[in-house]
């Protein structure tokens, strides 16, 4: 069992910068794949990137990629997500997860191949 616990949110202005922090309890992170999630009012979860703990390869959706950044500590126990050039449609709650998966990512991350879930941290861009 692994516990996850995010921060980092906050308000920030449009082109602004965030890094999130996704830290594990219980075990250790190098263990899981590990995603970052994300949800507005109204829409569906959103899978942003994803990184694997085998070959360390990462997968960044469309919508984001060169300006979100997944990265992770081992020695920390955490995995970040780097938000720069931040957008108004960006706004949204971001969720960690862990899952147990052991090759290369290539897609976009599934929620429901994610077994461990963070309680979510609030994003919000505006002016």
């Amino acid at each position: 069992q692994v516990q996850l616990v995010e921060s980092g949110g906050g308000l920030v202005q449009p082109g602004g910068t965030l890094r999130l922090s996704c830290t594990a309890s219980g075990r250790t992170l190098d263990s899981y794949v590990v995603a970052w999630f994300r949800q507005s009012p109204g829409k569906e979860r959103e899978g942003v990137s994803c990184i694997s703990n085998y070959d360390g390869s990462i997968y960044t959706v469309d919508s984001v990629k060169g300006r979100f950044t997944i990265s992770r500590n081992n020695a920390k126990n955490t995995v970040y997500l780097q938000m720069d050039s931040l957008k108004p449609e960006d706004t949204a709650v971001y969720y960690c997860a862990a899952g147990w998966y052991e090759g290369t990512v290539n897609r976009a991350p599934d929620g429901r191949e994610y077994t461990y879930w963070g309680q979510g941290t609030q994003v919000t861009v505006s002016s």
